[in-house]
Order: C-alpha cells, then structure tokens, then sequence
C-alpha cells in the first residue's frame, strides 16, 4: 500500500528484449541440410526480458518494463499479454523505423529447443534511452537484465543502477563473443546456465569443476553467482552463503522454453521480500519446474497461486 509518508511498494524494473516467439513442433532438431516436417506453429509474446516481466508480475511484485518494439501487431500482442500479467507496460518505447523482435523456436518431443533471435526494436535501446528513464531505475530496488539488447546500453544501465544503490540481477544470455568484463563489478546475482557458464570462464567440463568456473566470476567482481543445471538442479556460490547445491524437482519436460527467466523472475521475487539466496532459488526452482511442463514463453508462465499450490502439494 501507498500513501502518506509510507515507504511505496517494492519494484522490480526489468530492462531488456521484447520479441513475438514463433513456435515450431518438430519431432528432432534437423540435422544440416536436412527438410522435416511440423506439427504446427504458434505465435507466442516472449522475449527474455518481456518472459521475466511477465514472471515477475504473475508472481504479485509490483514490475515495471522498458523495452523497444515495433510499430505493428506483435507489439500489440506484447501489450496484451504482459499488461494482462500485472506488468506495467507504460514506458515501453516505439520505433517507427523497426519491427517488434522476433524469435523462431523449433520444440522437439522432449521439450528441447534451439532459438534464433532477429533482433528488430531491441537492437535499438541505448544508453540515452536509459538516461531519459533514470527515474525508474530510481523508483525500483531490484533491476533485472538479459543480453538480448546492445551490450553499452546493459553496462550503462547496470552501472547506473548500482550507483543508485539498487540490487542487479543478470541473466547473461545470449553469451556474446567479447563479454564486458567491466560489468561483472555492477551485478550482484549473475545467473548463467552450465552452457553459458562455460562460455563465459572458458572452461569446457564446467559439470566437473563447478566451483572453480563459479570463482572465476567471483574473481571479477559478481557477488553470487547462481548455476541452472537444468535436471541436476542449481549449484550456488555465493559472497555471504558459501557453495551450496539445490535439487531439481522431477517433471516431464515439454518445453524449456522461459524456464530460465521464470527462475530469474521467481528469484527477485523472493529476494525482494528480504528471502537469502538459497530460499529464493528453492522458490524459483518450483516456478520454473512448472513452465518446462507447459509449452510456449509466456503462455507457460504460472501464477503465484499456482506455485504456492504446487509447493503445498509437494
């Protein structure tokens, strides 16, 4: 509640990508060369930073999301979803000389996918974007990123809100080929995949040497530094927790798509209500076993009420 002098709601800001999921039913992922056949093809709002929106406010946190899109119909089904989420869509901005961003997604019958991204609208936020909306870096107390907008505009953004003394939390996907090493210093909660983490340490069995991958980004400056692996669970190093590993909850897998920013999202929630690390990814553990069981982005994102439930009949 706000009112008076009473300190205002707790906020989460996300900034980063906004993309329309075009989603493909296939029975294996071609091999090159290779024509198969679809089952079918869907048209889901996804986007890293729009699915961690969406996350964010089906889990009852005040969210907030500045991002590109295009002057067209799949930022309209953006809006719909994300507003219809709880999410504040206000800010958004629209360019006249780009398209909403697209992502096309083949799912095969284990719930695997692969995704190619074309960027559009969200290779156009820049740092000066940021700047005109400093305020609502200002008015939130945890801001999320992704890798999925220019990787200036993530490092200005993230130094600026760690000048303001806000928590930064970092899904470092898609792991670019030169990795700001600057920004390590800005981010408190870094949360790469086993895939991605070995990208970014350079080391190539990261599942035989988790903890040393995990110091190599403590070394360069990240606070925690919190794995996803997938059905082995979730490996954490953390400044103030130590090592600790979480267990997967047993699911059967239909699609994987937004797991990983139901995770993140399901993290900050928890971390905004004052939870340690540890609880907070026992919480988003349960948000994103969830998701992998339902097909699509954000069509497979549940509500608190739906995790609350799932936890009690666990």
């Amino acid at each position: 509640m706000k009112g008076g002098n009473e300190k205002a709601m707790k906020r989460v800001l996300i900034i980063g990508s906004l993309n329309i999921d075009m989603v493909v039913d296939v029975d294996h992922m071609p091999a090159v060369g290779e024509t198969i056949l679809s089952g079918g093809l869907k048209y889901v709002p996804g986007g890293k930073g729009a699915n961690q929106a969406c996350a964010v406010g089906r889990l009852g946190v005040d969210v907030t999301m500045l991002g590109a899109v295009g002057k067209d119909s799949y930022a309209d089904m953006q809006r719909e979803s994300l507003t219809n989420s709880g999410v504040d869509v206000s800010k958004l901005i629209v360019r006249e000389d780009a398209p909403t961003g697209v992502a096309l997604i083949p799912v095969n019958k284990e719930g695997d996918n692969y995704i190619i991204v074309i960027s559009g609208a969200n290779a156009t936020i820049s740092p000066e974007d940021v700047e005109k909306n400093r305020a609502l870096i200002e008015e939130s107390d945890i801001v999320m990123f992704q890798l999925e907008i220019p990787l200036d505009t993530v490092l200005y953004a993230a130094k600026l809100a760690k000048e303001l003394g806000k928590t930064v939390i970092l899904d470092p996907a898609p792991v670019p080929k030169e990795f700001p090493e600057e920004l390590y210093q800005y981010v408190d909660v870094i949360k790469p995949n086993e895939t991605e983490l070995g990208m970014l340490t350079g080391i190539s069995d990261v599942e035989m040497h988790l903890t040393e991958a995990t110091a190599v980004l403590r070394q360069k400056g990240v606070k925690n530094v919190l794995v996803t692996l997938g059905g082995d669970g979730v490996f954490i190093d953390s400044a103030e927790l130590g090592a600790c590993r979480i267990p997967a909850h047993k699911v059967t897998a239909v699609d994987t798509t937004a797991a990983g920013d139901s995770f993140t999202a399901g993290l900050a929630a928890k971390l905004l209500e004052g939870k340690n690390l540890k609880e907070a990814a026992e919480f988003a553990n349960y948000v994103s076993a969830i998701v992998v069981t339902r097909p699509g982005a954000q069509s497979s994102i549940p509500t608190l009420e739906e995790v609350e439930e799932y936890i009690a009949l666990s």
